[in-house]
């Protein structure tokens, strides 16, 4: 079985294969995010800690969180679920997926490294590789560099250099562009958006009034017809008698 590690804290990722299967068997029979010691795997692993965070069986089918089973099944996904990703809109499939319980079937298995043991792992542990892209939501970029509301977010975001594939050509920079960023120009937006909206319930106020009173006004002189026309059949009445 090979095992895929991948260590977060310096961005590294190192594949292990290991054929004695005794060295394994701190990992069979647990489940998907358990955290596993690594003391069983050898020396060099010691006091380290294993996140498991899935794998594929020999076929390549991939563990699903969730299925509590060690082999695999037929299961229908839709939008949403892990392992499928739908062509159409509400398209719905069948697809083979492995459950999230480790066997001795697996061809990768997948772990993430919680805890430092006593030495370094080479091309793990001993690199860093530093990170390419910089945040780029305006809060994360003021908390990345402990920034006030006061300080221009745009004066602090990460820059990187491009070399053209043509030597002639001179290096550029590139940028990404800041998310949710608070500028004049969209609190004088918002301002318009909520000053479109008060001038809209102030028109249906005074169209209800208007309406209200207009109805009031039919209402006046629908019952001073029906008075009038009563006066006039009485007056008659009267007059044949």
């Amino acid at each position: 079985m090979k095992l895929n590690i991948a260590n977060p804290a310096t961005g590294c990722q190192k594949l292990i294969e290991i054929d004695d299967e005794r060295r394994l068997r701190g990992f069979y029979d647990k489940r998907m995010s358990q955290e596993v010691s690594g003391d069983a795997l050898g020396d060099e692993f010691k006091g380290y800690v294993f996140r498991i965070s899935g794998g594929n069986d020999k076929q390549g089918f991939p563990m699903k969180q969730g299925v509590l089973l060690p082999h695999r099944v037929r299961l229908l996904l839709s939008k949403g679920h892990s392992c499928y990703r739908p062509r159409r809109t509400g398209e719905r499939k069948r697809k083979s997926v492995r459950g999230c319980i480790v066997q001795s079937d697996l061809a990768v298995l997948s772990l993430v490294v919680v805890k430092k043991g006593e030495q370094d792992i080479p091309g793990l542990t001993d690199t860093a590789v530093p990170k390419r892209l910089g945040p780029k939501r305006a809060s994360k970029i003021r908390k990345f560099f402990n920034l006030s509301h006061d300080d221009d977010v745009r004066q602090y975001v990460i820059r990187r250099e491009i070399q053209p594939k043509n030597p002639e050509k001179k290096p550029y920079t590139k940028a990404p562009k800041i998310q949710r960023l608070v500028t004049p120009a969209t609190l004088q937006r918002k301002r318009h958006r909520v000053a479109i909206k008060r001038r809209r319930a102030e028109a249906s106020k005074e169209a209800e009034a208007e309406y209200k009173q207009l109805l009031a006004k039919r209402v006046k002189e629908s019952k001073e017809k029906k008075a009038e026309r009563r006066r006039t059949s009485s007056m008659q009445k009267s007059a044949s008698a």
